[in-house]
């Protein structure tokens, strides 16, 4: 503990952090806690799995007292990431009790408005935080630290005008700290814009790009569905993240592996809140080992001991392969990304193969058995489990 307790962390985090067998601070612990803690506006480049959660947990705890209105406001793109914080600002602050409230949309709007009448620190998400703001049930004079936790992804999903919203109904006397995986001009220029002398820094890629193997498979387009059913198959692979561009497609590849006899769930905007949190449980409890999802699902979640990531689209935005990536080979462990092209993926894969310190190699196309599909696009009037769900 005493790397942690030199970065001037508080007895009762402390003993929440042992209690997490945490053994020393990552890089971007080690740069930023010093900074939070100190009261400074921080911008801190950092990836998913860096633990840039504990690092703003810490200043939030130390400075947040119970029963005091809401002191901490922290912005998530996502409904995931936002379970996700609150969970683990609740696991840090165990000694110093909190009233931590996470609010997003997709689940009932009233026990929420109950929760935030009694709330210390509220993580939520771009829309639903307009929409207490526009109710009156959220009250942010008292706000002392504003967190905005992968800040490129939440603008890259459209919600710059929402944020900006929301920083502005905060008290300008603040603390706010800005975490995002990349510092593109948008983030940049909203960091110019509601940041006071921020401190810039970054931890080095979280993934080992020594331990990281890519490369691609061109193949017909009649044949792609086949080839990734036969790399499942033949592939020793730990916990698999395959993903698609499309909802559409995330369904369509996922029901098929299912009907192939591969464990596969998919997780993307269009299912329930309720729904995705029982994804996320079974592929965490690794019930299941082949998660079949969208760049905005699985944005922020944290899932470790991902061996593979298979590109079954390849995505428009050569960023979001950064990220795709940047899943697999972590903490020492080797990863591989595959990346399956039909024609259609030509042009998006050009623009990746541009990035500078990306290398990946083609891979001879492997005798591939056609494998049948079975399921089509689910009919809307139709219940999932139905028979006529059935094409």
């Amino acid at each position: 503990m005493e790397y942690f307790r030199e970065l001037g962390i508080i007895t009762p985090i402390l003993r929440a952090i042992e209690d997490e067998q945490f053994e020393k601070p990552t890089e971007i612990q080690e740069k930023s806690i010093p900074l939070i803690l100190a009261g400074q506006d921080v911008i801190a480049g950092a990836a998913t799995g860096s633990g840039k959660t504990l690092a703003f947990a810490s200043g939030i705890i130390q400075n947040a007292e119970r029963g005091e209105g809401i002191q901490a406001l922290v912005l998530t793109p996502t409904r995931e990431l936002a379970q996700q914080v609150a969970t683990a600002l609740a696991d840090f602050s165990r000694y110093t009790p909190l009233k931590i409230v996470a609010v997003f949309g997709g689940v009932s709007i009233n026990p929420q408005i109950e929760q935030l009448r009694y709330a210390d620190v509220v993580i939520g998400t771009p829309g639903r935080i307009l929409d207490h703001i526009g109710r009156r049930t959220i009250d942010l004079r008292r706000v002392n630290t504003l967190v905005l936790d992968e800040a490129d992804r939440m603008l890259d999903m459209g919600f710059i005008d929402d944020v900006e919203q929301i920083i502005r109904k905060c008290p300008r006397e603040r603390q706010t700290l800005l975490f995002s995986a990349t510092i593109s001009r948008e983030v940049a220029r909203l960091a110019r814009k509601y940041m006071n002398e921020p401190v810039q820094v970054a931890a080095e890629t979280y993934v080992d790009p020594k331990k990281l193997t890519q490369f691609y498979y061109d193949v017909p387009d009649n044949m792609k569905f086949s080839l990734l059913v036969h790399l499942l198959r033949h592939e020793k692979a730990g916990l698999v993240m395959v993903f698609c561009n499309t909802r559409k497609n995330t369904d369509f590849v996922a029901n098929n592996l299912k009907a192939a006899g591969i464990d596969a769930l998919a997780i993307h905007g269009g299912l329930t809140q309720d729904r995705r949190n029982k994804v996320m449980k079974q592929f965490h409890g690794q019930n299941v080992s082949v998660l079949v999802c969208t760049d905005v699902a699985a944005r922020g979640l944290d899932i470790p001991g991902v061996s593979h990531i298979y590109n079954y689209d390849i995505p428009k935005d050569r960023n979001d392969y950064i990220h795709r990536i940047g899943r697999t080979a972590r903490a020492g462990k080797e990863g591989r990304a595959i990346n399956i092209l039909a024609s259609s993926d030509y042009d998006s894969f050009r623009r990746v193969m541009r990035l500078k310190d990306v290398t990946i190699t083609e891979e001879k196309l492997p005798e591939v058995k056609k494998e049948s599909i079975r399921w089509r696009e689910r009919p809307k009037t139709v219940r999932p489990g139905h028979r006529a769900y059935r094409r």
